[in-house]
């Protein structure tokens, strides 16, 4: 297959590290991956604060950028969601590059047919699932599939994971005090259960819970999944 990495902006301008993660898991697998220079915003913060018309050439730029490869891979369930979910009633052309779409977990367990991705990461970790994730990707139990075979690693289940941490992206901004109080029980929750480290599908929720977290002094440091599948008992997160 033809693989290309669609990174999304909060990745490629603060977590870089992630999209490096996801190209050396998948070339550990055996496949080689394209980052295509021409990709932008898919349009989701456009979209989520009504302005529709100003995303549609962003849909149409995605599908132009994205349509010679035979899968894209993200490591965001929220940018995945837009795509997969948005960019078919925007712009119908865009749907045959959007049915193309696969979170890192869905490509992983469903595409490639692995579960044991020869990860090594001996820490105590909880997962929290996000609301993109759980409620329009659908991923269901494969984040957790791929993190129980991960050697050493101590995986503790996250009471009310289910729950929003509180972001939503632009919810934040127009909420900001019910989103800081849903992401103080958040942060309770992790706190419970004596995890070292915060593991999550999108680095949108884990920058606010983790901000949270660091203000809080809890001790406990996020990294996104892709970085603890990434990491090898040679090379080590």
């Amino acid at each position: 297959m033809r693989v290309a990495l669609f990174l999304t902006c909060v990745n490629d301008t603060l977590y870089p590290g992630t999209g490096r993660a996801v190209v050396r898991l998948l070339r550990r697998l055996g496949h080689d991956v394209e980052f295509p220079s021409g990709q932008t915003c898919c349009g989701q913060m456009h979209l989520n604060t009504g302005y529709r018309r100003q995303a549609l050439p962003l849909v149409k730029g995605f599908a132009e950028t994205f349509g010679p490869y035979d899968a894209i891979v993200t490591p965001s369930a929220s940018c995945g969601a837009m795509v997969r979910d948005w960019h078919p009633r925007l712009a119908p052309r865009a749907a045959g590059v959007a049915s193309r779409v696969y979170e890192l977990t869905e490509f992983l367990v469903d595409v490639l047919g692995v579960t044991d991705v020869g990860a090594s990461f001996p820490h105590r970790v909880t997962y929290h699932p996000t609301c993109h994730s759980l409620r329009m990707l659908r991923v269901g139990d494969r984040p957790l599939r791929l993190l129980r075979e991960v050697r050493g690693i101590d995986l503790v289940e996250l009471p009310d994971a289910a729950e929003c941490c509180g972001f939503g992206g632009t919810f934040a901004l127009k909420n900001p005090e019910v989103s800081a109080a849903m992401c103080a029980d958040k942060v309770t929750a992790v706190r419970e259960t004596r995890a070292g480290a915060l593991c999550a599908a999108d680095n949108s929720c884990l920058m606010h819970i983790g901000g949270a977290l660091t203000r809080t002094r809890a001790g406990v440091r996020t990294v996104h999944l892709a970085e603890i599948l990434a990491s090898t008992e040679e090379d080590p997160l």
